[in-house]
């Protein structure tokens, strides 16, 4: 029989053990226990002494001893659900803990169900040793083998749920996406409707409406680009109709406490709900004009706006934006910001003056912090400023009554004509006074301006515009000096320049003659003239292109034509720079435009030139024929036939004797690489080009260059030029374009010859229509020419080399002569 079993009964379970600190008791908790004492007075009759002898029941129990009882009892715990109390056998009456990991107790009922479930799992050859099973090798086998199946079936039903779980939650996220972007759509379609709704009530009644403005900017804000973009647009639409053409003043507080009347005070409300509108649609402006992506659409309504109403509030604000973008990379914004302020410059009206003034004055302050670094575009808009010249005259003065009245007097007449006179005069005083305030009044309600104010915006637009030319001269200048000779910016190294030269050159009849002499003096060293510092001058010419030394030559004629009365400049040094400028032209570097506007202003404008410098000209002009293009060659050959036209002598270069020109010069040798005209001799010389230059492969060439050799039969005669340097240069230019057009563009059959039209040698309309064989014959011969001087200049230098050789053993063999005796 086994051992007795014996019967613990475990203590009940105390509540958890609370500090008397965190035990906290409301307000309502206190007013129950007042209100319901009668409930409540039996807690007041317990025994409190049995209740803690029964919990600490066990002999002479301390707290280690009662805390050893709770966990035994909970190492005890019956495992049944009805929670009744279970006899443990003492030897099982530890725990047991499964492969699942769950602690569970042994009991006796447990215990023979359990060994009956291994007898009947078990076969018929297990053997049984003190009742532990033993496998066998094979039995462990296919254990192990069902347990690797049920683990890898158990990972495929894993990754099956894992992948069904991400199928749909990806499943999930797209259709989320697809949600939003529909939500999106939809939301840009209301906004976009609406955007339409507040527009065309906006502009039916703009007061009545004037409240869903601020709804307007609030959408064009909360939008994404493409709603950002069209609310910006449609704001300024809007603005563009409804601004007034003067500034709006909001009211004081003095006038905010006045009684209004309702109209007074729905005109407060529109006002001053268009400006605040206004200037934060122009701070969301200012602040995407910054961003990359909406420059463009910013500084479009900024240019509008700035455009339509230059008057209005924070016009400055638009102006300085518009001029800090004139001179920026992009072609597009830059365009727009030069073609704004030329709008402006053009419409004075619209602002009477103000907004050009401020304009000038900024543009100028951006020049001197940018160092004249900036787009030519950024100086070229002054152009199209106009100034009124007859502002510029003195009023004219009254006559002194007083002198009047001693005429008067001194006739002879009497006293009572004299105060009939006085009486008169008096009455033509008042009516004139009436007639002054008349014309104030008209002139205040008309906005129009004083003639004073006139003078006053004129006088500042002229000098900051001449302000910042002469700084451009000035920093060219020292730019030249070796310490500033590496420096250069984004857009040349001279940029403002050319555009600095053509806007003296248009408004140099506007400049006091005060400042005069220091233009020319600039004009002449920046062409490289002579000037009290040689060394300062040739470093500044050097800095400058052909064109631009052209340019300044161009300046100073225009100067001295507009100012003739005034000045007394001897053009000397420019005569000698354009001598020296037309070697020194390169067609596919320098402008061809340029030089013939050069030697139309210098060579051939109602000028008359000394016979040496004439003839130096001529000369000049017949080398430089041969050696570029059609183009080039044209515009000397028609200055060269305007400068034998009015110089009859210097016709005598035409005649081919043997000793040269049959008119005898100071010089008896010419001399083609002299820097002055009148040093070069060439009267000693003759036309020898004409001849060459008539058997040119451009037929206008030719025939301009024949009519020149046959200017000598004509006896003294004066002919008047048909077409200018300037002019010729366009038409071959343009005959040379269309040349190209017209053998590249069109297809042709093989053996085909096309026929090319070119210009009239004397200008005229009429076309001449050449075969292509005639011209082919015409280039190959004059390139055999080129070709065989070439060829003699090369021989020449061979010559000149050997004589040299020659003299310096000739001058060896004399020293070595004079040393031996």
């Amino acid at each position: 029989m086994g051992k007795k079993k014996q019967k613990v009964v475990l203590p009940p379970e105390l509540p958890p053990d609370v500090p008397e600190d965190e035990v906290e008791v409301s307000d309502e908790d206190l007013e129950f226990v007042h209100k319901n004492r009668e409930y409540a007075g039996f807690v007041s009759k317990l025994d409190t002494q049995s209740i803690t002898r029964h919990v600490n029941r066990v002999a002479d129990a301390k707290e280690d001893a009662l805390e050893f009882e709770y966990e035994k009892r909970a190492r005890k715990k019956p495992l049944t659900e009805d929670n009744k109390q279970k006899e443990v056998e003492v030897v099982d009456s530890l725990p047991v803990k499964t492969l699942d990991g769950q602690v569970y107790y042994r009991t006796a009922s447990s215990k023979k169900a359990q060994i009956e479930d291994e007898t009947l799992g078990e076969n018929d050859d297990v053997s049984r040793d003190n009742g532990v099973v033993k496998l066998t090798k094979a039995e462990k086998r296919a254990k192990q083998k069902k347990l690797r199946k049920e683990a890898k079936k158990q990972v495929k039903e894993e990754v099956t749920e894992v992948e069904e779980e991400v199928e749909q939650s990806s499943k999930a996220e797209v259709l989320a996406e697809v949600e939003k972007d529909l939500t999106a759509e939809e939301s840009n379609e209301k906004k976009k409707l609406r955007l339409a709704e507040i527009g065309t009530s906006m502009l039916e009644d703009p007061e009545g409406n004037i409240k869903h403005l601020r709804e307007m900017f609030k959408i064009c804000k909360e939008g994404d680009r493409y709603i950002l973009e069209l609310g910006l647009k449609s704001l300024l639409a809007v603005f563009k109709d409804i601004i007034p053409g003067n500034r709006i003043r909001l009211p004081t507080d003095k006038e905010l406490a006045m009684v209004v009347s309702k109209d007074v005070k729905k005109t407060r409300f529109y006002e001053s709900t268009l400006l605040s509108v206004y200037k934060l649609y122009l701070q969301k402006l200012m602040s995407l004009e910054k961003v990359f992506g909406f420059k463009r659409v910013a500084i479009r309504c900024i240019c509008t706006l700035l455009d339509a109403n230059p008057r209005f509030n924070y016009c400055d604000t638009l102006l300085k934006a518009v001029i800090k973008n004139i001179s920026c990379t992009d072609d597009v914004i830059r365009k727009r910001c030069c073609d704004t302020l030329k709008s402006l410059f053009t419409n004075e009206g619209k602002h009477g003056g103000e907004a050009t003034v401020e304009a000038v004055k900024l543009i100028a302050g951006l020049v001197k912090d940018n160092d004249c670094q900036l787009h030519p575009d950024s100086i070229e808009v002054f152009m199209s400023l106009t100034f009124d010249e007859d502002l510029r005259k003195p009023e004219p003065s009254k006559q002194d009554t007083k002198k009047i009245k001693k005429k008067f007097y001194k006739t002879g007449r009497r006293n009572m004509e004299i105060k009939q006179d006085d009486k008169k005069k008096s009455k033509q005083e008042e009516l004139s006074k009436t007639r002054e305030e008349v014309k104030a009044d008209y002139m205040s309600a008309a906005f129009a301006q004083d003639l004073n104010e006139k003078r006053k915006i004129q006088s500042d637009t002229l000098s900051s515009v001449f302000e910042i030319y002469f700084r451009i001269l000035k920093h060219t200048m020292h730019s030249g000096s070796e310490e500033n000779e590496s420096i250069t910016g984004p857009f040349g190294k001279h940029p403002l320049l050319a555009p600095c030269l053509n806007g003296v050159g248009k408004f140099s009849h506007l400049i006091d003659m005060d400042y005069m002499a220091d233009l020319m003096k600039y004009l002449r060293k920046l062409a490289g003239g002579s000037d009290d510092v040689k060394n300062a001058s040739d470093s500044v010419s050097s800095s400058l292109t052909v064109t631009e030394r052209l340019r300044c030559c161009i300046v100073a004629f225009k100067v001295m034509k507009n100012n003739l009365d005034a000045l007394n400049v001897d053009l000397q040094d420019f005569f000698i720079q354009l001598y020296n400028l037309i070697l020194e032209y390169r067609p596919g570097r320098d402008q061809g435009e340029v030089l013939a506007e050069a030697l139309k202003i210098m060579l051939c404008d109602d000028r008359q030139h000394d016979m040496q410098r004439a003839a130096a000209f001529i000369k000049r002009l017949a080398s430089f024929s041969l050696c570029f293009g059609a183009a080039e060659s044209m515009a000397a050959l028609v200055t060269l036939k305007h400068l034998l036209q009015k110089n009859v002598k210097c016709r005598d270069l035409l005649e081919n004797d043997s000793g040269g020109g049959s008119l005898s010069g100071s010089i008896a040798k010419y001399q083609p690489y002299a820097s002055d005209p009148n040093l070069s001799g060439a009267f000693a010389t003759v036309l020898w080009e004409l001849t060459v230059l008539s058997k040119h492969y451009h037929p206008s060439v030719s025939t301009m260059a024949s009519g020149i050799s046959n200017m000598a039969n004509a006896n003294n005669q004066v002919y008047l030029a048909n077409v200018s340097p300037q002019q010729a240069f366009i038409d071959m230019s343009l005959d040379k374009e269309n040349i190209s057009v017209k053998t590249t563009g069109g297809k042709r059959k093989k053996g085909s010859r096309p026929t090319v039209r070119l210009a009239a040698a004397d200008g005229d309309d009429k076309a001449a229509v050449v075969d292509e064989n005639v011209v082919r014959s015409k280039l190959s011969e004059h390139f055999m020419l080129v070709n065989e001087m070439e060829e003699n200049e090369r021989l020449r230098r061979e010559l000149d080399r050997a004589k040299l050789k020659v003299q310096l053993y000739k001058q060896y063999k004399k020293q070595k002569k004079r040393r031996t005796m």
